[in-house]
């Protein structure tokens, strides 16, 4: 799943590829950058906010790109090209002096801005753990601007603590022990940020630890409650339980839980947004 380790890596594999190149011929296919080049300017940084992607090329000059759920970057070699299949998906493309093409499919929420005006595309979005900016004290403060907000909403909204996605929100509820709708004003929200931000991290820079959250990356094992329904919990053997997500509603996504390891409230109260 698309969330901030999944774009803190891509940044990452990116920068093998990319990183000091030069770009020599750019096809910006979006309607509003079409006519835009970046040719001729040199890729200085793949940077990351949450789930937003942040080009840097010189002249100040950022692309910035969104995964979203179906989203993501490739990079072939000198001479080859992206199976035709895939052409009609390709909204970027980027061809650079090493002979590489990199090419962005599903991409959305593109956008050209000047570097030093990044905040107008990211500066609503909460702190994010994987930056060198991380502030555990101001996305404590944002969490809980709204006390009775049911936990899994709070962490989902991007403006309050960014980078946190379903998979994240789903085990993390699990993790503390209460039901994914108790009130983020009467769980510790100091402890529950740290476990976020140390989960995150560990997720995007340890080896073989990609969003595997108890532990152990066997198949069927690497996740407590998300994607897990209908499934012995891995912890007490109660039936895991899901409800679907509501319809346009970015707070209220699908949502697993462990009836017995997670009390508390029940789907049914539910804030939709």
């Amino acid at each position: 799943m698309p969330e901030g380790d999944s774009v803190h890596k891509l940044a990452r594999r990116l920068d093998r590829s990319l990183l000091g190149r030069t770009v020599v011929r750019s096809d910006l296919r979006v309607p509003r950058l079409a006519t835009r080049d970046l040719a001729g300017r040199r890729v200085l940084e793949h940077a990351t906010h949450g789930k937003h992607l942040l080009t840097r090329f010189s002249g100040d000059v950022t692309l910035h790109s969104h995964l979203r759920m179906d989203g993501e970057w490739s990079v072939t070699g000198p001479g080859k090209q992206l199976p035709r299949r895939l052409q009609h998906e390709v909204r970027l493309v980027l061809v650079l002096d090493s002979g590489s093409t990199a090419w962005g499919l599903r991409l959305h929420d593109l956008a050209l801005v000047a570097t030093t005006d990044e905040a107008s595309i990211i500066g609503h979005l909460g702190p994010d753990p994987l930056r060198e900016d991380w502030d555990a004290a101001e996305a404590v403060r944002r969490l809980r601007t709204d006390p009775s907000l049911p936990l899994v909403s709070a962490l989902l909204d991007q403006t309050r603590v960014a980078g946190l996605g379903n998979l994240w929100v789903n085990e993390l509820a699990f993790l503390t022990g209460v039901s994914p709708w108790t009130p983020i004003g009467s769980v510790d929200v100091e402890r529950l940020v740290a476990r976020a931000a140390t989960a995150l991290r560990h997720s995007a820079l340890v080896p073989g630890a990609y969003q595997v959250t108890t532990g152990s990356s066997r198949r069927g094992e690497d996740h407590w409650v998300a994607g897990r329904q209908r499934r012995p919990c891995l912890r007490c053997g109660t039936e895991v339980r899901m409800v679907a997500e509501l319809a346009n509603d970015p707070a209220n996504r699908r949502t697993w839980w462990c009836p017995h390891c997670q009390p508390g409230p029940g789907p049914e109260t539910r804030r939709p947004a």
